[in-house]
């Protein structure tokens, strides 16, 4: 059993004695997230009619418009100067032109290579392309990199850190295998297939000349005329006895301005109303493929979505009863998660209300669906946890404890280990948070078949489960909104860089 799992059961067991102890006001609110309610809010945003909520997309200004008037609907604040909308300024980035030629052979973009770095060149560059392998002190004082294209093999490892140290060393660009297997490779190439009429979106930036080619395995060794256990092989050390080979290549690049909003409703406080507890979710998706099929991303993150709308609800709910929360909240739903957390990242950096006086965030990323573990499991009422001990060691009590009372979900941390080969901590919204040292919890269903898929539709969503696991972040929320004192940062930040 996991060893997260067994800690969750012996704190269970000490805090069994206020089980009963429940707040009738507090249940009386979360059974207004119901079923109905989920089920007809995500019907609507991730309907074919939505074209997957592109991140500056004409359906993603609709979505985003669709939770400004439910928050409006609700009563909540629009806290960004009288609007419920944060502008968040990206741009599209479109590689016009990619080109690569490794001695006859012509490559195909998409098809037989990926590019994944920068660059706008006037006309084609000419360079050797030589074999460095692994990316070892020994193997760049055997290989000159100086000037040339370098062959690098970067299977099962962080590749960005060895890219950047054969780009200080001199090389010109890189030529790269980040998997092994022909079938995992075209996955990656269809995904910048589909995305490659759009154009990459993110934060304007200055150009950097840092051609970057991605490769299969089985293209990597073509293009040297040379077996793929041979190629594995000599990575190790022995990269002079690839021969080298002539390449010629050229990038050329266009920007332009994408409209994108976080959107945002806030609900004001009593006593201490200047601390602010943010929920937060990411409304956008991946959109359309290139054959026109929709990415409905009912689970990512419609779910998530949809959730943080009913916890809102659900206090607004309260609040017009007299139940007004002692601290504020803020229901956040942001852009370009998919894009690289760019929505999360901009309001991190440009806060609506002082990160100084938010106490915590509770991000909701897919949590509609059963994942691979659970699917055959006896009792599939379970949710993974990540992030809640690290910055703060009261925040995993306190959401043990309300699921305890309230809940009884099975709470399971085993993607939270630091050394998680997912990395699932670092690829959603409340990163940005913990970055500044705001205690976090990440709710999170796992993935599935239909992860990023034009399968990911409304008709595979367990709502049931969905609706017990939105009704335990109401609870931790509310406890942690009404508190005396707020969540302790008293833990280190262990995880800075993606």
């Amino acid at each position: 059993m996991n060893k997260g799992l067994l800690f969750s059961g012996a704190l269970m067991m000490g805090l069994m004695t206020p089980v009963l102890a429940q707040n009738p006001t507090q249940v009386k609110y979360a059974n207004t997230i119901t079923v109905e309610d989920l089920t007809k809010h995500l019907t609507y945003l991730a309907s074919d009619e939505m074209k997957g909520r592109d991140t500056g997309s004409p359906e993603g200004k609709i979505a985003a418009q669709y939770l400004a008037d439910f928050y409006k609907g609700l009563g909540l604040s629009a806290p960004v100067n009288g609007s419920y909308f944060q502008n968040v300024p990206l741009v599209s980035t479109n590689f016009t032109k990619v080109t690569l030629q490794i001695g006859k052979a012509k490559l195909v973009e998409n098809t037989d290579f990926v590019f994944t770095g920068d660059g706008n060149m006037a006309k084609a560059a000419k360079a050797d392309l030589v074999f460095l392998g692994l990316v070892t002190d020994e193997n760049l004082a055997k290989v000159d990199v100086k000037g040339k294209l370098v062959g690098l093999w970067a299977v099962g490892v962080r590749s960005n850190d060895l890219v950047n140290k054969v780009m200080d060393a001199g090389a010109a660009g890189i030529v790269i295998v980040t998997m092994e297997g022909q079938a995992n490779f075209d996955r990656i190439a269809n995904r910048y297939k589909t995305l490659a009429g759009r154009g990459r979106i993110g934060f304007d930036q200055e150009i950097k000349q840092r051609p970057i080619f991605m490769v299969s395995s089985d293209k990597m060794a073509q293009l040297f005329g040379t077996p793929v256990e041979t190629l594995k092989e000599a990575a190790k050390s022995n990269p002079t006895s690839i021969t080298s080979q002539k390449a010629t290549y050229q990038v050329v690049k266009t920007k332009t301005p994408v409209e994108a909003v976080n959107v945002m409703g806030f609900l004001e406080g009593t006593d201490k109303k200047e601390e602010v507890l943010v929920i937060s979710s990411h409304y956008d998706h991946v959109g359309v493929s290139s054959t026109g099929e929709v990415f409905n991303g009912a689970d990512d993150d419609g779910s998530g979505t949809v959730s943080v709308m009913e916890i809102a609800e659900a206090f607004a709910l309260a609040a017009k009863d007299g139940n007004k929360p002692r601290r504020s909240i803020l229901f956040l739903n942001v852009t370009g998660e998919e894009k690289g957390l760019l929505g999360s990242e901009y309001y991190a950096e440009n806060p609506v209300f002082p990160i100084a006086n938010t106490v915590n965030n509770i991000n909701i990323d897919m949590v509609g669906r059963i994942d691979y573990e659970y699917q055959k499991a006896e009792n599939k009422d379970y949710i993974y946890v990540i992030g809640s001990e690290m910055l703060s060691s009261h925040l995993k009590k306190i959401n043990e404890y309300n699921n305890i009372t309230y809940t009884n979900l099975i709470l399971d941390y085993r993607y939270d280990a630091e050394d998680d080969p997912n990395r699932f901590y670092y690829r959603s919204d409340h990163y940005n948070f913990a970055k500044f040292n705001i205690p976090v919890i990440f709710f999170f269903n796992g993935v599935h078949d239909d992860y990023h898929q034009v399968t990911d539709t409304v008709d595979k969503i367990e709502f049931p489960l969905m609706t017990k696991r939105a009704q335990l972040i109401f609870h931790t929320a509310w406890d942690l909104a009404n508190r005396d004192q707020r969540t302790p940062v008293d833990g280190t930040n262990t995880r800075t860089d993606r």
